[in-house]
C-alpha cells in the first residue's frame, strides 16, 4: 500500500467529512445508519454507531434509529429493526421464516441438553457466579457443562471471586441467540424455579430459556 498517498489526502478528507456531518440532514443520517446496519452481521451498539459518527450525539442516533424503524413499519417491509443483545439489528419478520428456511437448506438445529439449559439459566440469573456455586445449586459437578457453554460463546469468564475462583456470566451472543434485548426479558424467576424443581431424571416439559438455538452451516 502507498502510505504516502493515503497520508496526503487524509487531512482534507477528514475536514470534508466533519463539514458534511455538521450539516447532515435527518434523511442522510438515517441512510448512513441503515447502511451500517445492512453491512453488519451482528447487533450494533450506540457506542459503535457513534464511533463512525463522532460529531453526532447518541440521542440523535437513537432518534434516527427510531425513525428508521417507523419507516420500515409504514412501508410494510419484510424486515424490521430490533433492539437485541445491547444493540440494534435488522432482522427478517417471523412470517417469512418458512421461505428463509427453504432457502437455507443446510440449516441444522442445535438443541441444548436439559443440563446445559439448566446451567445456562442458573448463570443468567445468578451472574456473576462461580463453578462451585453452580454445582451447589444443581447438586452435581457442572465443570464439563460450563466448558461446553464457554465453547459455544454463551458464557464468558468475567473475573475472579476474592482473587481465586473464576466468575461466569452470559454473553451478548447468549442474548442474540435467544432473541433477547437484555437480561430483563428473561423468563420470570418463578417460571425458572418451577422448571428447576422437576425431579432428577425427568425431562423438562419446556425449555428453560425462550427458544432453541439454531446455527447455520456455511
Amino acid at each position: 500500500m502507498n502510505t504516502e498517498h493515503v497520508t496526503d489526502v487524509s487531512p482534507i478528507e477528514d475536514i470534508n467529512l466533519i463539514q458534511e456531518i455538521e450539516t447532515m440532514s435527518d434523511e442522510k443520517l438515517k441512510s448512513i445508519l441503515e447502511a451500517i446496519l445492512f453491512a453488519a452481521s451482528e447487533p450494533i451498539s450506540l457506542d459503535q454507531f457513534q464511533s463512525a459518527l463522532p460529531e453526532i450525539g447518541k440521542r440523535a442516533i437513537r432518534r434516527g434509529l427510531g425513525e428508521l424503524s417507523d419507516d420500515y413499519e409504514e412501508m410494510g417491509r419484510s424486515f424490521h429493526l430490533v433492539e437485541i443483545a445491547n444493540g440494534y439489528q435488522i432482522c427478517s419478520r417471523s412470517e417469512y421464516s418458512e421461505w428463509i428456511e427453504k432457502f437455507y437448506t443446510r440449516q441444522v438445529r442445535v438443541t441444548l441438553s436439559p443440563s446445559a439449559l439448566e446451567t445456562l439459566a442458573i448463570v443468567a440469573y445468578k451472574q456473576p457466579i462461580t463453578r462451585s456455586d453452580v454445582a451447589t445449586i444443581r447438586g452435581v459437578n457442572s465443570d464439563s457443562v460450563l466448558n461446553s457453554l464457554l465453547e459455544k460463546g454463551l458464557v464468558r469468564i468475567t473475573g475472579r471471586k476474592d482473587g481465586r475462583a473464576l466468575l461466569f456470566s452470559t454473553t451478548d451472543e447468549f442474548l442474540q441467540q435467544f432473541g433477547l434485548k437484555d437480561a430483563s426479558e428473561l423468563p420470570s424467576l418463578d417460571e425458572i424455579d418451577e422448571l428447576l424443581s422437576i425431579p432428577n431424571g425427568s425431562e423438562p416439559s419446556q425449555p428453560l430459556l425462550p427458544v432453541v438455538m439454531e446455527e447455520t452451516i456455511e
